[in-house]
């Protein structure tokens, strides 16, 4: 077995993984020598039998863990999100696992939210661009080049009273994320594909209602549901979001810059 220390958002990450297997993050920071207190340790097995079918995931709660099962992994975690062992089939079941257990940690922590979107930054302020499956969350980031990217699959997004950060992703599917380690959220910008440009402001309460939906979120106590929920009205009530009607070309940042 191996051992690496990365850090995502503030948070320190050791992981204990099979040698032969190569573990990777797009974009991870890494660290030999690790000052800071360990949050949160996850040991990688490779030995889960079947592959994925599915989306579902069945959580189960008992005294001293909490697992979420999927057709292709396993995550066996304690209830204070200290320890944690993964049991994956290939490197999607990886990638899906990780995601899965790092959104309950910070959920669990009140610490913030993990959204699907892609994330721009612009004059040193972050844009999120989310919205429907095939709404353009990465065409979006692709037309933004040569502006600088922190995501364009999962935002990882630091909640406080008094502002959303949003933190480098190693969550990505296509693109590379720049070195920048966060920006202040400026933004949310719900994407529609369209003929013209064109963007509208919307309401607190309807930001509220599109965003539900695009947190990623397994649900397994009410403590746990009314925290996202919290979590989600600070958002809204911190950065304002509109309706993006955007072309296929970078013009769209007009609206925006």
């Amino acid at each position: 077995m191996a051992t690496n220390f990365i850090k995502i958002g503030d948070h320190v990450i050791k992981m204990v993984y099979e040698s032969e297997k190569v573990f990777f993050l797009k974009n991870e920071v890494q660290f030999r020598n690790v000052t800071k207190q360990i949050d949160l340790e996850i040991t990688i097995i490779h030995e889960f039998s079947t592959p994925f079918t599915d989306y579902n995931v069945q959580i189960t709660k008992e005294p001293t863990k909490i697992t979420y099962r999927r057709s292709d992994y396993l995550i066996e975690v304690d209830p204070e999100y200290k320890e944690a062992t993964l049991y994956v089939h290939d490197e999607l079941a990886l990638k899906h696992a990780f995601m899965n257990l790092y959104s309950s940690f910070i959920n669990y922590h009140n610490w913030g939210l993990l959204v699907h979107s892609s994330c721009v930054i612009e004059n040193g302020r972050a844009h999120i661009f989310s919205g429907q499956s095939g709404a353009g969350k990465s065409t979006a980031a692709k037309l933004s080049h040569p502006r600088e990217l922190l995501s364009d699959e999962a935002s990882i997004l630091k909640v406080t009273d008094q502002e959303v950060t949003v933190y480098n992703s190693p969550f990505n599917s296509e693109l590379d994320s720049s070195d920048l380690a966060s920006a202040p959220l400026a933004s949310i910008q719900l994407l529609h594909q369209s003929l013209q440009n064109r963007k509208e402001s919307i309401s607190k309460s309807d930001a509220f209602i599109h965003l539900i939906d695009k947190v990623f979120y397994w649900e397994h106590s009410d403590e746990e549901t009314r925290r996202i929920l919290h979590m989600l009205q600070q958002l809204v009530e911190t950065v304002p979001v509109y309706n993006l009607h955007f072309q296929k070309n970078n013009s769209f940042w007009e609206l925006i810059s």
